[in-house]
């Protein structure tokens, strides 16, 4: 599947460079038109990020999120600063189909394990930043000691089925995915599913992930450049 990104930052769609707050891009203004826009290219799944809940450890954008759930048909999954059930809960009840969870998966794993044993591995989707191989936390403000491929498994045997993966110093570069690592971390936990993040800059670069078997792939930046079309995504994931 295809999932085009939003990335929410005070009710507006942005872009950052590196996961650097301070070079933020504006993209749209109202991201509900942005969601609509990707239903009339046919198609269902949208990757929406509440990018100051992953700064501040709790939701920023909820009403917007709501919105974007009320106007968008498919699949909708969702991070940045889910740190309690409490929240999860919310977000599900609020029609989420996928809570993405980050930083919690490094620093409380338990409560990984509790939504995963709750409402499974559909619905909980792991998210592992990096840079250099190693997880980056708190909506990439702060580098762990942990290997990405350490904490990949780490969830696995906690039940997890689905990591969307993303390189720090990849994303919105426009310089190419990270090919080299999702080989090697899928090499090393070869029953988890890698859904590609970072870096992608036009249709060449879906098909060349989906060839080598990354079939779930999240367009950003590339998309808003013109790098690539709604419309282009649309028929490769016909």
């Amino acid at each position: 599947m295809i999932f085009p990104a939003i990335d929410l930052r005070a009710g507006q769609s942005v872009r950052l460079y590196q996961g650097d707050f301070d070079q933020a891009t504006l993209i749209n203004a109202d991201p509900v038109t942005q969601a609509q826009a990707v239903n009339a290219a046919n198609i269902h799944q949208l990757h929406v990020v509440d990018l100051d809940g992953a700064k501040q450890g709790q939701p920023e954008n909820f009403a917007t999120v709501a919105a974007l759930r009320r106007a968008f048909t498919g699949t909708l999954e969702l991070g940045g600063g889910i740190r309690t059930y409490e929240l999860a809960q919310r977000y599900l009840k609020l029609g989420v189909d996928r809570l993405i969870l980050g930083s919690v998966a490094l620093t409380q794993p338990a409560l990984v394990q509790r939504l995963l044993t709750e409402f499974g591995p559909e619905r909980i989707v792991i998210g592992i930043d990096g840079q250099n191989g190693m997880v980056a936390i708190n909506g990439w403000l702060d580098q762990s000691q942990t290997k990405m491929s350490q904490l990949m498994r780490a969830m696995v045997r906690a039940g997890a089925k689905h990591f969307i993966v993303t390189d720090v110093d990849r994303d919105g570069t426009m310089r190419g995915p990270n090919v080299e690592l999702y080989l090697t971390l899928k090499a090393k936990c070869p029953t988890a599913n890698l859904i590609a993040s970072g870096g992608v800059r036009d249709l060449a670069d879906v098909q060349t992930l989906q060839q080598l078997g990354f079939t779930d792939v999240i367009v950003g930046k590339a998309l808003a450049a013109g790098g690539v079309t709604l419309a282009e995504l649309a028929g490769v994931d016909a």
